[in-house]
């Protein structure tokens, strides 16, 4: 899909994400919208060794009902990071590029964004800086209503359905012989480090 795409925001998203961000020409990021529930903007899909975990970031709804996604802040008051960080080194440590691309990564999660856009943000940056994707990545300035436009994938990416783009098999820690799609890409980076792109 050459051209821009247009995406939601996500905390570590699926790899299916930064597929679609590898085949096209520029990503612009929504942050103009009423902000969901239970989708992919705060949690990702990790490999456990009890199967799929989801990490979900706490939000702060400040009584709203409707709040622009750009102004959702995080919620401190839970542990979310050190839970996230230990279920990321029980899950990982043992997978073959975990030491390579666990500092950076928790050095981003430590830094106490007060926005989740802010941290998805620089953890997507960082992601692709990883996996070695330059794209200029951009956030919307205005709402546009869901089209049918064929690069419009913000609310296609969600948990519970199919990955729309299935990422080549690859050995993981926890597969058990059979491959588990639709995992976070921090799943393909510590499993496969700098050869992760060549799965998308």
């Amino acid at each position: 899909m050459p051209g821009e795409i247009l995406l939601s925001t996500a905390y570590f998203p699926p790899a299916s994400y930064f597929a679609l961000i590898r085949n096209s020409d520029k990503v612009l990021i929504e942050q103009e919208e009423n902000y969901p529930r239970q989708t992919f903007r705060n949690r990702c899909n990790i490999l456990a060794a009890g199967g799929v975990m989801v990490l979900s970031v706490p939000v702060s709804r400040e009584g709203r009902i409707k709040i622009p996604t750009r102004d959702v802040t995080i919620d401190y008051s839970k542990r979310w990071q050190q839970v996230h960080l230990r279920a990321l080194i029980s899950a990982y440590n043992r997978s073959p590029y975990f030491q390579y691309y666990f500092e950076y990564l928790e050095t981003v999660l430590l830094k106490n964004h007060k926005f989740l856009l802010d941290l998805n943000n620089e953890l997507l940056l960082k992601c692709m800086e990883i996996i070695n994707i330059i794209k200029p990545v951009s956030l919307t300035s205005s709402f546009a209503p869901v089209s049918e436009d064929e690069n419009d994938y913000r609310y296609k990416i969600k948990p519970g359905t199919e990955p729309l783009i299935r990422t080549k098999p690859y050995i993981q820690v926890f597969g058990n012989n059979s491959f588990v799609p639709g995992l976070s890409i921090l799943d393909l980076i510590f499993n496969t480090g700098p050869e992760a792109a060549d799965y998308l």
